[in-house]
């Protein structure tokens, strides 16, 4: 006896009411600002990666309390900076599609102040380690 097959199920996302707003924007300023969408989160996942690896491989760095704390702030870093990513292209991709100017972003002074700050912590502990 043939088994006749179920027809498929087609899955869809629900698409955000956002999307359905305003006029469709040139296919390359959306494939533009989804790569500039993925730039961030890679750049969330070398934080995310630096944090890793100043935990479990940083022992000659001291006092490991400052470490820890160090790898769990770039780690803060990594998720703030996930979701900024998509808060910022959200509102970029809506920018465009209403034709206003595309919005600024506190997420560029933000890892550059923190990243700052961090970088001299992790220079100075270096400095009275030698």
């Amino acid at each position: 006896m043939k088994e006749t097959p179920s027809p498929k199920k087609k899955r869809t996302v629900r698409e955000p009411q956002w999307r359905q707003e305003g006029t469709e924007p040139d296919y390359r300023f959306s494939l533009a600002n989804e790569r500039t969408f993925l730039a961030w989160i890679r750049t969330a996942l070398a934080l995310l990666a630096g944090g890793v690896l100043l935990d479990q491989f940083s022992t000659k760095l001291g006092p490991h309390l400052v470490v820890v704390a160090l790898a769990v702030v770039l780690g803060m870093l990594a998720t703030a900076l996930c979701g900024l990513a998509y808060v910022r292209w959200r509102a970029n991709e809506v920018a465009m599609r209403h034709a206003r100017k595309l919005p600024g972003t506190l997420a560029i002074p933000l890892i550059s102040a923190v990243t700052l700050i961090l970088s001299a912590v992790l220079v100075f502990l270096l400095m009275v380690q030698a």
